[in-house]
């Protein structure tokens, strides 16, 4: 085997990984997201909504609703800084330890609405930092109309006669979320509060997969710092 064949191998494999973490974190991003919103009435990742959502509440006067929706995207954005932070300093994988951690507090707090809410908006924040690239292709996993709007202009591209399908990969985060989204339903549904416990077992078992990919494959998953 060739060594150009044998890197040809080696980096369909790492994608294949790669992706597969995406839909996994995507799920789990969609699950939280659904539980957030039937269980506090706001976006737990969807921080556009969530802007739109602070708007509205403060013209309509509803300042108590309008602050916690922007602290809420304060706090999404340390969530970022953080999930950044432990990713240069410890790796990607330890990102996944403290979201599960961060998950289990939110679960913990679960008279404590307010304080639930931010909690697991950091969560959802800090996520974003355990695959921010799939081969040099920016994926978003806790918001996924970035990753519709690259679909939908790969696929005009793809009409017009641009050939080249990695444009493709990005419903993978998007089929991930509302997959998840339905599997939050369904847990609220049935189990109510104690649904909430399910996101963080789950980041908690993602982290311990996570673990078993070699580091040097993880380090492709994250922007160059």
């Amino acid at each position: 085997m060739t060594v150009q064949r044998r890197r040809r191998i080696i980096k369909r494999q790492r994608s294949s990984v790669g992706l597969a973490l995406v839909a996994a974190i995507s799920f789990l991003a969609g699950m939280t997201d659904a539980m957030g919103l039937m269980t506090l009435g706001d976006f737990v990742s969807f921080m556009s909504g969530n802007t739109t959502r602070a708007s509205v509440a403060l013209m309509q006067g509803d300042v108590a609703r309008g602050v916690l929706l922007i602290g809420g995207l304060i706090t999404f954005v340390f969530g970022n800084a953080a999930g950044v932070m432990v990713s240069i300093k410890f790796g990607p994988r330890v990102v996944l330890l403290l979201v599960s951690a961060i998950l289990a507090f939110a679960a913990l707090s679960a008279t404590e609405r307010e304080l639930q809410f931010l909690l697991l908006i950091l969560a959802m924040g800090a996520i974003n930092s355990a695959v921010e690239q799939i081969e040099g292709l920016p994926v978003g996993l806790t918001y996924v109309t970035g990753a519709l709007s690259r679909f939908g202009r790969g696929l005009g591209r793809w009409v017009m006669g641009v050939r080249g399908a990695h444009w493709i990969i990005q419903v993978v985060p998007w089929l991930g979320m509302f997959a998840g989204a339905i599997m939050g339903a369904v847990l609220v549904r049935e189990a109510r509060d104690l649904a909430m416990w399910v996101p963080s077992l789950a980041a908690l078992s993602l982290a311990a997969v996570a673990f078993q990919i070699p580091r040097r494959w993880q380090s492709r998953f994250i922007q160059d710092r």
